[in-house]
């Protein structure tokens, strides 16, 4: 796990920045951010992520047909898996399109077919499942998320169970941080700043006293 954190600490696919937090597009300021799209210019550390995703796979026995990728920061990684496995891949837009058949799953038929959804960040989980809907729409089963990252908030959590999918997540953000601060990428500080804001996402701006935007 350590050798697979470090791979997106080495390129820079993590951020701490708790003096000048970001915002995310759900609203939230955060002093993290994650972005793994990063992966596909560096092929050593992709291979790591890659292989790690294959055995992730492998060992929660997941059964499956076809591989999809969320557009556009899952769709790499689930065309090199499903090359890697020799099974169809798919993708599905985050809108359907304004012209043609405006359909939001592209590749080929999914109906009656088993489904694994591949993410590239989970957040709110709300684009994934966002997906997951899209696909069921069009007659697959989806069952089961893989995803390289997630923050681990309770909302996403609870938001799969509803929607009846399980997440498996290759990286917890915490396992992220956690390797960063004892191979000294930031202080004590710092480290206590990232677990209040994992710990209470909502609140945490206020918190910091950080006014509304």
């Amino acid at each position: 796990m350590t050798e697979t954190a470090q791979a997106l600490l080495q390129i820079g696919a993590v951020g701490f920045i708790p003096d000048n937090p970001i915002t995310f597009k759900s609203g939230l300021l955060s002093p993290v951010y994650v972005d793994n799209r990063k992966l596909i210019a560096h092929p050593a550390e992709w291979h790591t992520i890659i292989e790690n995703l294959l055995l992730l796979i492998q060992q929660a026995g997941i059964h499956f047909d076809i591989i999809a990728g969320i557009e556009t920061g899952g769709i790499p990684h689930s065309s090199v898996l499903a090359y890697l496995l020799n099974k169809p891949s798919v993708f599905v837009r985050k809108t359907a399109k304004g012209h043609g058949k405006k359909q939001r799953v592209e590749g080929d038929d999914v109906s009656g077919k088993r489904v694994l959804l591949i993410e590239d960040l989970v957040t709110t989980g709300g684009s994934s499942l966002s997906g997951v809907e899209a696909l069921r729409e069009s007659g697959a089963m989806v069952e089961d998320c893989v995803a390289i990252t997630s923050y681990g908030f309770d909302t996403a959590q609870t938001a799969f169970r509803t929607a009846e999918v399980k997440l498996h997540v290759l990286l917890p953000f915490e396992t992220i941080a956690r390797t960063a601060f004892e191979s000294g990428y930031f202080s004590q500080e710092t480290m206590t700043t990232i677990q209040g804001w994992l710990n209470d996402p909502h609140q945490w701006a206020e918190q910091e006293g950080y006014e509304p935007s």
